[in-house]
């Protein structure tokens, strides 16, 4: 399976981060300059905010259903809380996968466990479609926690909707990822672009871009490089290479 069926031209050259060594223009963050106490808390933050919105419905719906009376209205409180149940719980195998150790797998996740959790944070709406091209049955937990980060990243830039491509494919010198996102428009955020290259200062992380700096991090931690490239006004590729 090539990798590069997933690209097409972009519209203007990738900034490429190579060894840890910028290659373009801007800054570069050194890791071991991050406070670790700090960027836990951002990374905390940023999860928190993820998460209030279908724990809050949650406790919504209960309050609903300790006043309501109607057989019908009670049905849909438990619709409500049967949805914001399920999402959360999609939310948490997410993070706990992209952000976390992991626990439970050795050094290598099984690839349909990271289908599987992109698939639960897409949901059951079809607004956006899955194409998953990874033919290698495990990939190493560095490489997932990319691929996820960067696969969120690419989610969260479909704002209307589209298709989220996934491919990765592992050769003698290490991994190679792709994340191709396309819809009817395309909106990621600067700072996060940036954070993901490196091109970030420490005093500008935040939580919202602590997890794209994190993605970056554990790239160059393995002598990798990210890429991000944009495919006209609707599509954005990310790429990254990591060792071992």
């Amino acid at each position: 399976m090539a990798l590069n069926t997933l690209t097409k031209p972009a519209t203007e050259p990738p900034v490429r981060l190579i060894a840890g060594a910028r290659t373009g223009t801007g800054g570069r963050t050194d890791a071991m300059t991050i406070d670790k106490v700090e960027f836990a808390s951002m990374l905390c933050s940023r999860l928190c905010h993820d998460l209030l919105s279908p724990v809050g419905a949650l406790n919504n719906g209960l309050e609903l259903m300790a006043d309501e009376t109607d057989p019908e209205m009670r049905q849909r409180c438990i619709e409500l809380l049967e949805q914001s149940a399920r999402i959360s719980a999609e939310k948490l195998k997410y993070f706990r996968l992209a952000f976390g150790s992991a626990g439970g797998f050795d050094h290598e996740i099984p690839s349909s466990e990271a289908k599987a959790a992109i698939a639960g944070m897409i949901g059951p709406n079809g607004r956006i479609e899955l194409g998953w091209m990874v033919q290698n049955e495990s990939l190493p937990k560095p490489v997932v926690k990319v691929l996820l980060n960067m696969a969120l990243i690419g989610l969260e830039s479909l704002v209307r909707g589209g298709r989220l491509d996934v491919g990765a494919e592992r050769t003698d010198g290490g991994t190679e990822i792709v994340v191709r996102a396309e819809g009817p428009r395309i909106a990621l955020d600067p700072e996060i672009a940036r954070a993901l290259q490196g091109e970030i200062l420490e005093i500008e992380l935040s939580s919202r871009t602590a997890a794209a700096w994190m993605t970056y991090a554990i790239a160059d931690h393995h002598n990798g490089e990210v890429v991000v490239s944009t495919d006209g006004d609707n599509a954005v590729l990310f790429g990254a290479m990591l060792e071992g």
